[in-house]
């Protein structure tokens, strides 16, 4: 516990001032935690970090993730998800020269990794785009949904959620996790609006901290299927950048798509 406290407490240290201060230096970061998350992909599917279907993932990743005004200097016809697509058909194109030693197996969990990974930490680098406020309300409400689910389903748990692929996990906790997330958002919807009226301020904060914990439960069935207990060792008590960041990555995108960033 003490070593999970302190790992969170550098981690905060790092992150919440880059991103207060945001520009160029939280870009970086983003982009950093994003690689790394792929990374932990390519090994938990036994990948060398060094191996060309790396190398070639890596840059297909940061293509979708960087800004879009540093692709500024491309043409117009070069949108970021040709060019994207353009490492996809050259992963292909080394199943053959591998003799399928990388099989189009390897190259759709790279694709699909990268695509997931790069796509979710390009939304957090917009996020901070919208502002400052609009930012913190998405990590409050998924931060305080993890919190709200772990005390009170350790302490209430008794219905299982989803005891395939997380066994601690109960509708408890889950449920109240969401109210938690949604006593939080809604005093920061006061004094920082970001949602529109109480009403739908309650719809969008259910909703994403549903959004969030399915997240989580997907990355449960990815480490359960990979035979790990966590995607990495980055984080000590924590695990990787995937498991920090495994709600965010749902909770982002969709965001994205209502119009919240």
């Amino acid at each position: 516990m003490k070593q999970r406290v302190i790992t969170a407490i550098i981690a905060l240290l790092i992150f919440i001032p880059l991103a207060v201060i945001g520009g160029t230096a939280f870009d970086f970061l983003v982009i950093i935690l994003g690689l790394i998350g792929l990374s932990e992909i390519l090994v938990m599917r036994k990948k060398l970090l060094v191996s060309p279907e790396a190398i070639l993932s890596g840059l297909a990743a940061v293509v979708l993730l960087v800004p879009q005004n540093w692709l500024a200097f491309l043409p117009s016809v070069a949108t970021r998800f040709t060019i994207f697509y353009f490492f996809v058909l050259i992963l292909l194109l080394y199943t053959v020269m591998t003799r399928n030693r990388f099989s189009f197996d390897d190259v759709g969990v790279l694709v699909l990794g990268a695509l997931f990974v790069s796509l979710g930490f390009h939304y957090l680098m917009a996020a901070r785009q919208a502002g400052i406020d609009t930012l913190f309300f998405l990590l409050f409400i998924v931060w305080t949904t993890d919190s709200g689910a772990y005390m009170i389903g350790r302490k209430f748990g008794k219905h299982k959620l989803s005891p395939h692929i997380s066994p601690n996990k109960t509708w408890e906790g889950s449920i109240g996790g969401t109210v938690a997330a949604l006593i939080v958002g809604l005093v920061f919807n006061y004094f920082w609006p970001q949602a529109g009226n109480w009403i739908v301020s309650c719809g969008i904060i259910i909703l994403l901290s549903i959004i969030g914990q399915a997240g989580d439960l997907v990355e449960s069935a990815l480490k359960r299927f990979y035979g790990v207990k966590d995607s990495g060792k980055i984080l000590p008590g924590h695990g990787g950048i995937l498991d920090r960041f495994d709600s965010l990555l749902f909770v982002l995108p969709f965001a994205h798509f209502i119009g919240l960033i």
